[in-house]
């Protein structure tokens, strides 16, 4: 039976094709650390650090309404040649050679010597990540907590900078990406104040941004964007009153809030059809500090300065959004109540099993029914955020799976065994 997963969408907001508004954050779900890509087939691919296993995959039309897509590994791909026990964290997400390459840390929390950074590729943005191995780990680079990879090609090469409060550092890699260029050495090129490095250029400068304070302590994260910048890859990096990077002066760029605790680890920026830059980036809600590190969206503009700047240095609760001229949802759905949309994504070939999964990434409750081809129901359930259905019973044929939203909009797949 085709793995199947179900998008149940409420109460979002309309965003026309000149733009609108939107409401921080864009997620509900925590996701640290986003990474994001804009693919061939036009939607934006966002991945984050494994608080869903497997590391999750959710994918846009707009930056503002995310949807689950999958995941980028699987328990057979898993990376496990080092960290076995190890968490995946702080992915990075490329389009090298013609497919696409993920950079990922593999660690354990405090492990700041066993730690290290791993690079699997996909002909897809939305999972099917294959052939994971070992860049290299800290004990044998010589370099502590070798985490939060940052690709970037310049000039027709490949390069690579990681660091997290034990300096920043960058080497060149291969072609192809996938290895450390025979006889480069990892060069620094900033101090022990930040991790999370995004490399943007941007008019003549590279602009290095890292996340400085403590990101994972909820109402008391100290997390905040700071950022220096260089005339060249490898710096030197300075900050607005020209001191060294590498003497951990850096400027700031984004702070926290009363809404939002911990303002972090940015996703690469993004350009949209007006030309406006965007990025994206993890915090806590203020109330609602539980749900995790959620995504949050912003505006940056660039100053007569050169300088990026986020408005009031702080994360916006409502501000207008992207334009983009293609804008919503484009597979079958069915919509019902003027409140709940409901959305089908096929799985792939490799995604035969004995398992329906379903998969309400807003926490709504729905239900559903499979129904055999004379429309007989042969199961049923309800449940909330995710229901896995077991067909080992269900004989080859074909059949029909019926959902209702919360709402009651109502969709119906047809699915073959």
């Amino acid at each position: 039976m085709l793995t199947i997963i179900l998008a149940a969408l409420l109460s979002l907001p309309a965003l026309a094709e000149e733009g609108g508004t939107y409401t921080n954050p864009v997620t509900k779900y925590s996701l640290p650390d986003p990474t994001v890509i804009k693919a061939d087939d036009g939607y934006f691919y966002l991945y984050a650090t494994e608080d869903t296993h497997n590391v999750p995959i959710y994918r846009s039309r707009d930056l503002v309404k995310w949807r689950y897509a999958g995941t980028a590994f699987t328990d057979q791909t898993r990376p496990m040649d080092f960290v076995p026990n190890g968490s995946i964290w702080a992915p990075d997400i490329n389009y090298v050679g013609g497919q696409y390459v993920l950079y990922y840390s593999k660690s354990e929390w405090g492990k700041t010597w066993e730690c290290g950074i791993g690079v699997a590729v996909s002909d897809r943005p939305n999972g099917g990540f294959h052939d994971a191995h070992k860049l290299f780990i800290s004990s044998e680079v010589g370099i502590e907590n070798c985490i939060d990879p940052c690709f970037i090609q310049d000039n027709g090469k490949n390069y690579l900078f990681w660091g997290s409060f034990h300096d920043i550092y960058g080497v060149e890699l291969t072609e192809d990406g996938l290895a450390i260029q025979e006889g480069c050495k990892p060069q620094k090129i900033a101090g022990g104040l930040i991790e999370a490095t995004m490399i943007v250029p941007h008019d003549g400068y590279y602009y290095l941004i890292g996340s400085a304070g403590t990101c994972c302590e909820g109402a008391k994260s100290t997390y905040r964007l700071v950022m220096a910048r260089s005339k060249n890859l490898f710096g030197p990096y300075v900050d607005r009153n020209g001191r060294s990077a590498i003497g951990d002066n850096f400027s700031p760029l984004l702070n926290k809030s009363p809404e939002v605790y911990g303002p972090g680890h940015c996703s690469e920026f993004v350009t949209d059809d007006a030309g406006q830059t965007w990025v994206l980036y993890h915090g806590f809600q203020a109330d609602n500090v539980e749900a995790g590190r959620v995504v949050y969206l912003d505006r940056v503009e660039w100053g007569s300065d050169g300088w990026p700047r986020i408005q009031g240095m702080r994360p916006s609760v409502e501000a207008e959004a992207p334009i983009f001229g293609t804008t919503g949802i484009d597979d079958v759905q069915a919509e019902a109540d003027n409140k709940c949309m409901i959305r089908f994504v096929d799985g792939d070939s490799s995604s035969l099993g004995r398992y329906i999964r379903i998969d309400s990434p807003d926490d709504e409750p729905f239900s559903w029914r499979l129904f055999s081809l004379n429309g007989t129901m042969l199961m049923g359930g309800k449940a909330t955020h995710t229901a896995i259905v077991d067909t080992t019973a269900v004989q080859k044929g074909i059949y029909t799976l019926s959902l209702t939203g919360k709402f009651g909009s109502q969709a119906e797949k047809l699915l073959i065994n």
